[in-house]
C-alpha cells in the first residue's frame, strides 16, 4: 500500500498497490428464542426470551460475470435458502440450550454455532451478528482482519 501525501505533507489518500477491490453484504434475518445463561450471576440465569436479530456477512473479491446472479458476489436468496434450515429447525421458537446444544447459549456462543453452521455452506462467509437485544449484539469472525472491515 502506498500513501500519496498533499502539497502540506498531510496523507491525503491511501492507494493499494494490488488494486483489489472486495465487496461484502449482509443478509439479515430474525428469530423468537428463549434460553438460559446457568452460570450468570444475575438474572440471565433464568429462563427468558429474546427478539434475536442477525446479520450473515459475506466478502468477494470477484462478482458473476454472467447469467441470472451477474454482478453479484452472491444472491441473497442463497444466504437466506442455507439459513432457512437452521431458523426453522433450531433458532426460531425454540429454547437455544436444547436445540443447539450449548450448554451456556450466550450471544458469543450463539454467533459461533451459526458460523460454524454456515461456513462450509456459504463461499466467503466473513462474519455473524447476533444482536439480542437493541442495545446488546455480538459479532463472530475466524481471524482479527475481518473486523476492521464491520
Amino acid at each position: 500500500m502506498e500513501l500519496n501525501e498533499g502539497k502540506e505533507g498531510k496523507s491525503q489518500t491511501l492507494k493499494n498497490e494490488s488494486n483489489s477491490e472486495t465487496w461484502i453484504i449482509g443478509k439479515e434475518f430474525r428469530f423468537e428464542a428463549s434460553h438460559q445463561l446457568p452460570n450468570h450471576d444475575g438474572k440471565c440465569a433464568r429462563l427468558h426470551g429474546h427478539s434475536w436479530r442477525g446479520i450473515i456477512y459475506v466478502s468477494g473479491n470477484k462478482l458473476v460475470n454472467s447469467g441470472a446472479k451477474q454482478g453479484m458476489i452472491m444472491d441473497y436468496g442463497d444466504i437466506k435458502k442455507y439459513l432457512k434450515p437452521l431458523l426453522d429447525n433450531y433458532l426460531d421458537h425454540y429454547h437455544l440450550n436444547e436445540t443447539t446444544g450449548l450448554a451456556n447459549p450466550t450471544s458469543e456462543a450463539i454467533a459461533k454455532w451459526i458460523y460454524e453452521q454456515l461456513e462450509d455452506k456459504i463461499p466467503g462467509l466473513v462474519a455473524v451478528r447476533i444482536d439480542e437485544t437493541c442495545t446488546s449484539q455480538c459479532i463472530y469472525s475466524k481471524g482479527e482482519s475481518n473486523f476492521l472491515i464491520l
